[in-house]
């Protein structure tokens, strides 16, 4: 009995070392059938999410980033300000409803961004240790279109954008324009527009001016496994003056952690030389009118921009 039991145990000790003795390149060809097998799998997950986002129906959506970044010194002799307590609080919410029908599509989509700032230095009584606004972008949008085509459509477009925290309104621009749409894949729009009224509402009427112009936006949305994210362009040309042009760009992108949290970056760029305009008036002023006066003629027209990272939260 004892021999049995002692072969029993070798037996075991010899198949333990066989199976350990397995080389790096041996387990490595055993992974690649096994991805080989999920890919195929993503790919069939991902025509049947495409089976469905083609149905008739309403589609709603919506995701947002969420930033916060807090840091308190004391006695921190190595910078300028040893007694600091700063953060920064940022957020942003894209959200869409869209319904599709056999003879018309409507879509409609909203992003915000907000963003606070606080600099206390904490040795200076007289200096703002509140939050201050950093960051306000508020567009909404919606754009309907009858079906020439599965790829084509007339559609009207109406578009506003403005701030909400500070200075709501002022400005605030409206487009309203009718043209075309072109759906050429699942994921992507673009509008084009030829007719097209850009109204801007301002305190300032001498720098701030409506116009008509054409309107372009293109809008690519998609989501691949845990990774979405969503592009849009809208481009605004003044046919009275490329001055009363302008643009906006937003890019957001979403990974997904677990859950419905992820991590998320949003970026955008704005391209408005009315804009430019105003913020140059206000700097000469505030500086006493001295040297030269900022006109659209001697302007250097500034890329204005925004980025934002942190976790994301899907609704």
């Amino acid at each position: 009995m004892r021999k049995l039991l002692f072969l029993f145990f070798l037996a075991c000790s010899v198949s333990g070392v066989v199976a350990q003795e397995k080389t790096e390149q041996e387990l490595k060809e055993e992974i690649a059938p096994k991805k080989a097998e999920i890919a195929k799998l993503q790919k069939e997950v991902n025509a049947l999410q495409s089976q469905i986002d083609n149905l008739p129906g309403w589609k709603f959506g919506a995701f947002g980033t969420i930033g916060a970044n807090f840091s308190w010194f004391n006695s921190w002799y190595s910078q300028g300000n040893p007694n600091v307590s700063s953060a920064t609080i940022g957020a942003t919410v894209n959200a869409f409803a869209n319904k599709k029908d056999e003879k018309y599509f409507w879509r409609n989509a909203m992003n915000l961004n907000l963003g606070w700032v606080k600099f206390d230095d904490r040795d200076d009584p007289d200096d703002d240790d509140s939050f201050r606004n950093a960051t306000d972008v508020f567009n909404i949008s919606s754009l309907y279109g009858y079906k020439l085509s599965e790829k084509l459509a007339v559609s009207g477009l109406g578009e506003y954008r403005t701030t909400i925290l500070d200075n709501f309104n002022d400005p605030g621009y409206l487009d309203l324009g009718v043209g075309m749409t072109w759906t050429p894949i699942t994921n992507l729009t673009v509008v084009v527009h030829p007719i097209n009224y850009n109204f801007v509402f301002s305190d300032e009427d001498t720098i701030f001016e409506s116009s008509l112009g054409a309107k372009i936006v293109a809008d690519y949305t998609r989501q691949i496994g845990k990774i979405a994210f969503k592009s849009n362009l809208s481009a605004f040309q003044s046919y009275k003056s490329s001055n009363y042009s302008n643009f906006t760009w937003i890019n957001s992108f979403n990974y997904k952690l677990f859950g419905k949290v992820g991590v998320g970056f949003e970026f955008g760029l704005r391209g408005n030389k009315q804009e430019n305009l105003d913020y140059a008036l206000g700097e000469y002023v505030d500086n006493g009118s001295t040297g030269t006066e900022p006109t659209f003629d001697n302007l250097d027209s500034q890329l204005q921009s925004y980025y934002l990272l942190g976790l994301t939260y899907a609704f």
